[in-house]
C-alpha cells in the first residue's frame, strides 16, 4: 500500500471509530412525523419512495391525496394494480385550486380526505400514511393545521409514520414533525419552457 492509501485507511478507520460510536447511542424506535415541504420538485416523489419501501418490506401503508385529482400518474397505477392488498390509495382532490376555483367544494372535499386521513392513521396496521399536498390544503385553510397537529400528538398510533407534503408547511407543524425536508428549487424546466412529463412528474 502506498503512503497515500496509508493515510487514507487510517483517516478512515478513525471515522468509522467515531461513527460506531455514535451509532451505538441510536437504539429506540418510534413513528416519525416526517414533513416534505419547499419550493423544489420532489416532495411526492420522495414520499412515494417511502412508501414503495414499506411495501418490499411487506409493511401495510395507504396513501392520501389531498389536492391532486384524476390525473393518471404512475405511481398511483403501479399500486392500485400490483400492491393494492398492501397499500390503500385514496385520491380525494379534483386538481389544484386554479383549476376548480370553487373554495367551498375544495373545502369539503379537503375535509373528506382529512376524515380518511384519520380513520387510516388511526389504524395500527398501517406503518405508513402518506397525506399527498395536505399542508396545501392547510395553507389556504381548507384543513385546520391546529387540529392536525393535534390530532397527530393526541392519536397517532407509536410506531406509525406519517409523511405530509407539499409547500408552505405551516411553522407549528414542523415544529411538532421529527423530520423536515424542505426542498430547494435551484433550477427546473418548466422555466425554459419544458412542460410536465410522463415518468418525471407524473
Amino acid at each position: 500500500m502506498t503512503d497515500e492509501g496509508t493515510r487514507h485507511a487510517a483517516k478512515m478507520a478513525k471515522k468509522k471509530a467515531a461513527r460506531d460510536r455514535i451509532m451505538a447511542t441510536k437504539k429506540d424506535e418510534k413513528g416519525l412525523v416526517i414533513v416534505h415541504t419547499g419550493k423544489g420538485k420532489g416532495k411526492s416523489t420522495a414520499a412515494f419512495g417511502m412508501v414503495f419501501r414499506c411495501i418490499a418490506h411487506g409493511m401495510k401503508c395507504a396513501v392520501v391525496q389531498f389536492i391532486k385529482g384524476g390525473m393518471q400518474t404512475g405511481e398511483r397505477d403501479l399500486i392500485t394494480s400490483r400492491f393494492g392488498d398492501i397499500c390503500q390509495f385514496h385520491t380525494m382532490g379534483e386538481g389544484f385550486t386554479w383549476e376548480t376555483q370553487d373554495r367551498d367544494r375544495d373545502t369539503e372535499m379537503a375535509q373528506a380526505a382529512w376524515k380518511k386521513a384519520r380513520e387510516l392513521i388511526r389504524d395500527p396496521a398501517n406503518r405508513l400514511v402518506l397525506l399527498d399536498e395536505i399542508n396545501i390544503a392547510m395553507r389556504y385553510g381548507y384543513v385546520d393545521g391546529a387540529e392536525v397537529v393535534e390530532f397527530l400528538n393526541a392519536e397517532k398510533p407509536e410506531m406509525t409514520h406519517v409523511i405530509l407534503t407539499g409547500r408552505n408547511a405551516g411553522q407549528e407543524l414542523m415544529d411538532a414533525a421529527d423530520l423536515v425536508t424542505e426542498m430547494e428549487l435551484v433550477k427546473h424546466p418548466f422555466r425554459s419552457g419544458i412542460k410536465a412529463q410522463k415518468g418525471v412528474e407524473f
